[in-house]
């Protein structure tokens, strides 16, 4: 066994503590740790990452529906949505070269990033959060669905944002429910992957049963942490990695340089946050 395989199982209990914690990071977790650690293809890294986000969400959403989180309405209908369109991702990101997969990866964390750290107020009442239009949550899952199927995502980097920023659910219930549709969704664009890239189950496994005891313990842990502390931690977290990405996937200059802007961007609008706090 490789170190860079036991250094992957070690760093394995951080994924499931983000998944089981803030409902999605895992795979943004998973995928370059699986890649750039353990050794994996890119390809196959995808694939594994959904097996092992798809069964580390399943066992997560127990915890978190005893605590009652878990909006099982939305969850459903969005994750089947979410699950064809990710059988679609899969198949079309399989065809795709490894590069354009990853920096599309990193593009998206950024974007979705930013939108969690900048902390969007939501006015919908806590019934009107329970009553999302079918329509919007059917279109907001095929196009999660098709994206993070394509990019090998398990989609809590897009789903936990739209379920709050979008259908206005609170933190603790877009967890929960995110988790749900996670574990739809990611079988379904393993299934995809399967078509055409092969995956060496072993350590695959063994990770997987690490990231799910990180996962309960995640779980256990988000109950005692406020709301607002998450939703800034998952947006830290995801951007973070995101430059990690660039720089791995970009030669050395134009990585910096997205770093650069990144950081700038960033800059500009947390000063545009705080005075808009400052005047309201």
């Amino acid at each position: 066994m490789s170190t860079g395989l036991i250094l992957a199982m070690i760093l394995a209990v951080g994924i499931g503590l983000s998944l089981g914690l803030l409902g999605g990071g895992g795979t943004i977790l998973a995928v370059p740790l699986l890649t750039y650690v353990a050794g994996f293809p890119a390809k196959e890294a995808i694939a594994a990452s959904m097996f092992i986000i798809g069964v580390t969400s399943l066992v997560s959403v127990i915890p978190h529906a005893k605590r009652g989180n878990v909006q099982w309405r939305t969850g459903f209908i969005f994750g089947a949505a979410a699950m064809a369109g990710a059988f679609g991702g899969g198949l079309l990101g399989a065809q795709l070269p490894s590069v354009v997969l990853m920096v599309a990866f990193g593009i998206m964390m950024v974007a979705t990033a930013l939108a969690m750290i900048l902390d969007r107020k939501v006015t919908k009442t806590g019934e009107e959060r329970k009553k999302l239009p079918l329509v919007k949550i059917l279109a907001e899952g095929l196009v999660v669905g098709l994206v993070t199927g394509m990019v090998g995502a398990g989609g809590g980097f897009l789903v936990v944002p739209a379920l709050v920023l979008l259908g206005g659910l609170s933190m603790p219930a877009a967890v929960g429910t995110s988790l749900l549709i996670i574990s739809m969704k990611s079988f379904t664009g393993l299934a995809g992957y399967l078509t055409s890239v092969s995956i060496d189950w072993g350590p695959v496994l063994v990770i997987t049963v690490i990231t799910v005891v990180g996962a309960l313990i995640g779980s256990a842990l988000g109950k005692h942490v406020p709301e607002k502390a998450l939703k800034k931690a998952f947006g830290y977290l995801v951007l973070a990695m995101g430059v990690v990405v660039f720089l791995q996937e970009l030669p050395l200059a134009y990585g910096l340089t997205a770093a650069a802007v990144i950081a700038g961007l960033l800059g500009t609008l947390l000063y545009r946050r705080s005075r808009e706090l400052l005047t309201s």
